[in-house]
């Protein structure tokens, strides 16, 4: 199944459903399944984005469903790439 990584970052209506939520994080993750996707992995991180999360989907198509919904809501903003696993680079080169 394709790999996907998004790249998070929340706005500030984020943060405060975050602080008074904290939860909020594995609620979404499982309304990413309900959804089509995976959540295989997920980390909260300092710089350039506020989370990193390894998503699995059966197509693209899933993939922008997950994103326009999230994205909807106005509490974050993210940038999706597809991923290949780098034996399936090399094979395929």
């Amino acid at each position: 199944m394709p790999t996907y990584v998004m790249l998070t970052n929340l706005t500030p209506d984020g943060v405060k459903t975050l602080k008074s939520n904290p939860g909020r994080v594995q609620e979404v993750n499982k309304e990413v399944e309900s959804l089509g996707a995976k959540v295989l992995d997920q980390w909260a991180t300092l710089g350039r984005f506020d989370f990193i999360t390894i998503v699995e989907a059966p197509d693209p198509e899933t993939m922008a469903r997950v994103s326009v919904e999230l994205g909807s809501r106005g509490t974050m903003e993210s940038e999706t790439l597809v991923a290949l696993a780098t034996d399936e680079l090399v094979k395929n080169i």
